[in-house]
């Protein structure tokens, strides 16, 4: 049973995005896409679904959008270094669809975050309530102050870490890269990693959208795979499906930063791999009823094959793990 009224989804042609889509019309949701440059892919747009054009960094072309709108589901963002893009997509953006949806009533706001506003770290198992956000890139400090208005308007943000799966750019993508640069494991390859299938998140976000809905104070949930797993794990396994040789020996981060001669933020990007990043996301499995359906050891060899045919065709980070998000 879907909530009441129409599901407004921002970024439905982005990787969270189109999967979320996807199990949303698979439950019969009524649908609105909001876009603004990239084409909706075909057949996205079938019955039940319309699309609107709008941009969040002009907020004359939101109006209406939220008219007839039960929930909306913001999991568009701009992810780089442009701090003004940053300022003006995510904080600024959130801000006027937060007011947007005021406007019209909407009861339920999700908002698709990330854990890297809690910067650097290590993090080992904290839950949502023991870890203070201290931002450090451009990209994180304005999604921190997009959370802030969700927050405040009593809607839900979700702090996923690392995403896998079909149309990652990033994560899989910046190991590979990192493998190829590197000749040794960064801190051995020890570091665990908190991980989430595209597939989860998006389930995550639909349970969210259409089933039972708590009013009151804002919250926020991590959203990972219940136990983390480690960076040697991880690139052998990219390694093996994409036939790049993995390391056999480690070395202290330290020296891994002063010998690849590293720039702060490229020292920032290493950090996200070698050191723990692992979360508590018990909360928002208890919240949706469920746990997740898959688990990285099993689940990244059924897209091994999207991911090498990504490498054949060439496809490659601007970033070894992506930028600090």
């Amino acid at each position: 049973m879907t909530a009441d009224g129409t599901i407004l989804l921002t970024g439905a042609t982005g990787f969270v995005g189109s999967a979320t889509r996807r199990a949303l019309a698979e439950r019969g949701a009524r649908l609105r896409l909001l876009v603004h440059r990239r084409p909706v892919p075909q057949g996205a747009a079938g019955a039940g679904v319309t699309v609107v054009r709008g941009d969040v960094t002009d907020p004359a072309s939101l109006r209406e959008v939220c008219a007839g709108v039960g929930t909306v589901l913001h999991l568009a963002s701009y992810i780089g270094e442009d701090a003004r893009r940053s300022a003006a997509v995510n904080a600024a953006g959130t801000r006027a669809l937060v007011a947007q949806a005021r406007r019209a009533g909407v009861r339920r706001f999700v908002l698709l975050s990330t854990a890297a506003v809690y910067g650097l770290g290590p993090h080992r198992g904290a839950t949502e309530s023991e870890l203070r956000p201290e931002p450090v890139s451009v990209t994180s400090r304005s999604r921190l102050a997009a959370e802030e208005a969700v927050l405040a308007a009593g809607g839900v943000v979700l702090r996923p870490h690392f995403v896998y799966g079909e149309g990652d750019r990033w994560f899989v993508p910046g190991v590979a890269a990192l493998l190829r640069r590197s000749p040794v494991w960064p801190a051995g390859g020890r570091a665990r990693l908190s991980v989430v299938s595209v597939a989860d998140l998006a389930t995550v976000v639909a349970d969210l959208a259409t089933g039972p809905w708590q009013d009151g104070g804002g919250e926020v949930f991590h959203v990972c795979e219940p136990e983390p797993v480690r960076l040697r794990e991880v690139g052998e396994r990219v390694g093996g499906a994409l036939g790049i040789a993995v390391p056999r020996w480690g070395l202290p981060l330290w020296l891994v930063r002063r010998l690849a001669r590293a720039t702060p933020a490229d020292a920032q990007r290493l950090a996200r791999v070698a050191t723990d990043h692992w979360y508590d996301s018990s909360r928002i499995w208890q919240r949706v009823g469920h746990g997740p359906r898959y688990a990285f050891r099993e689940r990244f060899a059924a897209d091994a094959a999207w991911y090498r045919a990504g490498a054949a065709g060439g496809a490659e980070p601007s970033a070894a793990v992506g930028p600090g998000r």
